[in-house]
């Protein structure tokens, strides 16, 4: 068997359990200082990255989930009171992603924010309404 280095590739829904489709208002995100609010000191850029949102001024390993794993296309934000971490989605357009990271933005059971490799790509996903198939 074949997996392709999406990211993606591993992430199925759970046999026997049914989905449930829910409109859902998506954007999307990388781990570059202006999608994920940090920055670094222009002066030191190898030292450490801090945050410049709601957490400014604590240090932010940079790739990293909430739930604490590296993010990766597949990785999918959201409110943790309607999509527990672990919850499995598929986007059309996007494929399958799997509930890891959240967003102080990302508010209610229809917002999700979808992660790309790079700026380029999530800017070209943009904000889009689709219908999302959920697996819990």
């Amino acid at each position: 068997m074949l997996l392709l280095g999406t990211g993606c590739a591993t992430v199925r829904p759970p046999r026997g359990v049914p989905s449930r489709t829910v409109l859902i208002e998506t954007t999307s995100y990388c781990d570059c200082g202006e999608c994920c609010g940090w920055e670094r000191v222009w002066w030191a850029p190898w030292r450490t990255v801090y945050s410049s949102g709601p957490s400014e001024g604590k240090p932010k390993k940079v790739g990293i989930t909430a739930s604490g794993t590296k993010a990766h296309k597949g990785t999918i934000a959201a409110d943790r009171r309607y999509y527990p971490f672990g919850t499995v989605m598929y986007i059309p357009g996007y494929g399958y992603g799997r509930v890891e990271d959240t967003g102080s933005a990302i508010q209610g059971p229809t917002r999700i924010d979808l992660f790309y490799d790079s700026h380029r790509q999530a800017l070209e996903w943009g904000r889009r309404r689709v219908s999302v198939k959920v697996w819990r």
